[in-house]
């Protein structure tokens, strides 16, 4: 059986909106799929639901949007209990810096220069709808949105981005990255585990679990 993933993840990367699709025969009752998968699945893997889609659906061609987090601890100590979800980053963040960066990054360009493996067909213009930055305590989240990535693009965004907070990089730096067309001129790759694949949107549903957070802060003390 074939399947088809809506988005790749490197090893450490997380996601809590995954979508997969497949074709099979009508025998099991769809509605009882994703218990009888649970009963199966590793404990780090769990489906939420299953449903029929039309012929010719694809989890990865039909997609509209993609939406990744990444988050990173931003003070001096790290977390033993927030090290699988979160980069620990101990400079200083400046945000706003951080934004003034991102906004030379929407819109439709080539990421070649943010890109760590060429893909084997098409190209390597994407585009970026949105790039938001929040602070929640020691907490920094990096929302993307676009279209499709490249491999590793949010992570090289990120890494960049941080460079950039930590005033390491200027803000006007970024235009001239993406340029440049040459992964040397950007940022470092941000480590896997602060991402997460949150939201994958089609026509008719979107994918983002409904309160779904990535870890329940609230409820941990380090």
């Amino acid at each position: 059986m074939k399947v088809t993933a809506a988005g790749r993840t490197d090893a450490g990367v997380h996601a809590t909106a995954q979508v997969i699709s497949f074709i099979s025969h009508d025998a099991f009752p769809v509605d009882k799929l994703s218990i009888a998968l649970n009963t199966s699945l590793p404990p780090d893997l769990s489906a939420r639901d299953a449903a029929r889609v039309e012929s010719g659906f694809s989890a990865r061609n039909s997609a509209l949007e993609r939406s990744y987090t990444y988050l990173v601890l931003n003070r001096r100590d790290p977390s033993a209990l927030l090290r699988r979800y979160a980069h620990h980053e101990y400079r200083p963040l400046d945000l706003e810096p951080m934004r003034i960066a991102a906004a030379h990054l929407i819109g439709e360009h080539d990421f070649v220069t943010f890109c760590g493996v060429l893909p084997e067909r098409g190209g390597t213009i994407r585009t970026v709808r949105a790039i938001e930055l929040e602070r929640d305590g020691d907490i920094v989240r990096l929302h993307v949105s676009g279209l499709g990535f490249l491999h590793r693009m949010v992570r090289i965004i990120t890494g960049t981005l941080l460079d950039v907070g930590a005033e390491r990089r200027r803000p006007d730096e970024v235009a001239a990255m993406l340029a440049a067309r040459d992964r040397r001129a950007a940022g470092p790759t941000a480590p896997p585990q602060g991402l997460c694949l949150v939201d994958v949107v089609y026509p008719d549903f979107a994918s983002r679990a409904n309160g779904a957070t990535l870890v329940p802060f609230a409820a941990l003390a380090d």
